[in-house]
This record gives structure tokens, sequence and C-alpha cells, in this order.
């Protein structure tokens, strides 16, 4: 008899860490009372870009946004795409909606739609075949072995990011854990039927490409901890 669950996140059907850390300013909590639900992710039916926005547009999908900047970053330099983003951390949420309210004195962000929640439950009721982009930026490394099953890059969530994505559309992963680089890799080798490595060298995992903005997590990881950083594209065959 064991304690520990088979499976990976797509059967585990729970998420862990914090969900709360300290006390929101007020501002923050503002944000999260009055602009999250006019943003919010509906909570059940399908999530389509037609339902998010309005109309059909490009939609990419955020798994676990941190701050936002990313996703902040993104929405700003593609205003006529879609961006989902997935976060349950509520900190977190509260952070990228000072982003997506008014972002770098700019204005808001109209492109932007939230969950403070689970990722895979929403990206469950997106059509398949919907995504251009999906995002996994330095997700908790679970870096014990008996942990290895609360990786978002296991074959579970994998294989139900390869049906959401579009023939062609990318899937980026960034990681600056060893462990968790090895372990993506051998995950993403036994995903080579569905999708293409976008890397013909070193330079093209080891240094940012265009267009992927270094997050405040990224430059503490490489300046406070002297961490390397790795980034990944994948496209979907």
């Amino acid at each position: 008899m064991t304690a520990h669950k088979a499976g990976d996140p797509t059967t585990l059907n729970r998420l862990y860490g914090r969900s709360k850390g300290k006390k929101l300013r007020s501002a923050q909590q503002d944000l999260i009372d009055n602009l999250l639900p006019q943003i919010a992710v509906p909570e059940d039916g399908p999530v389509t870009a037609e339902r998010l926005f309005g109309i059909d547009r490009p939609l990419h999908f955020e798994i676990g946004f941190g701050g936002g900047e990313h996703m902040a970053y993104r929405a700003d330099m593609l205003p006529d795409h879609g961006f989902i983003g997935c976060e349950p951390f509520e900190n977190g949420v509260a952070q990228a909606l000072t982003h997506v309210d008014n972002y770098n004195g700019m204005g808001p962000l109209a492109n932007v739609r939230i969950h403070m929640g689970d990722a895979l439950e929403v990206l469950a009721r997106i059509p398949d075949g919907s995504l251009s982009f999906v995002y996994l930026l330095h997700p908790d490394p679970w870096p014990k072995a008996r942990h290895a099953k609360r990786r978002m890059m296991n074959d579970g969530p994998v294989n139900m990011i390869a049906a959401k994505l579009k023939p062609g559309g990318e899937f980026r992963f960034g990681t600056d854990h060893a462990i968790y680089l090895r372990h993506a890799l051998m995950v993403m080798q036994t995903h080579r039927h569905q999708f293409e490595w976008l890397c013909n060298g070193p330079k093209d995992f080891q240094v940012r490409p265009g267009g992927w903005p270094e997050t405040r997590y990224e430059a503490k990881a490489r300046n406070v901890y002297g961490h390397e950083v790795w980034y990944f594209r994948y496209r979907r065959k």
C-alpha cells in the first residue's frame, strides 16, 4: 500500500503549493474584487476566442504566469491576439492585474483573460486545435523524485497541449532547474510524433528568443542564484 497516488497533473486532480502569500495591498485587493470578475474566464462551458473576446482571433495560453510580466508583454506586442493566463497564486494574479489595468502607463490591455486556479481545467475546455501558442515558463520543478508526477511536463499535460494547439502552433517552455530540464527533455523525446523541436544548435536553447521577455523570476534565478536558464520552442506537427 502506498500513500502516493499514481499519475500526473491530469489525473491527480489537485493543485499543490500555496494559493495565498502576504496580505494584498488595498489597490491590489480592489483589482481582485473589481477587475478580475470582468476579465475572468467563464467557470464552465467551452473556452473560445469568440466567447472571450467577441470575435475570432489567434489564442495564446499561459500556464502559471507568475506575476504576469510575460503575458502582458506579449499581449501588448500582439493586440489583435487573445491571451488566456492561468495562475493559482492570488498574489501573482494581483500583480498581473496591475499590468492589465495599466500597462506601462499606456492604458489597459483589452486582450487578456485570467483564471485564478487550475490551468488544466481551463485547457480541457478549449476546443482541440484552437491555440496558436502555449507557454510554460519556469514551472515549479518539484525536484524530489517522488513528486515527479506533480510536474506539468508529463505525458498527460503534454498530450493535452498537443491536442489544443493548431498544426504549426508553438509550445514554449523555459526553466532554470537542471533536474526539471532533464525530465522535460525526456518527456518531449517521447512526443516527437506530435512536436518538432525548433533547434539547430545550443544557441537556440541557451539564448532567449526574440519576443520572449525576461521576467523578474528569470532575472532572480540568473542574477541572485547564478542559475543558467534554458529556452525551448516546439512546433506542433
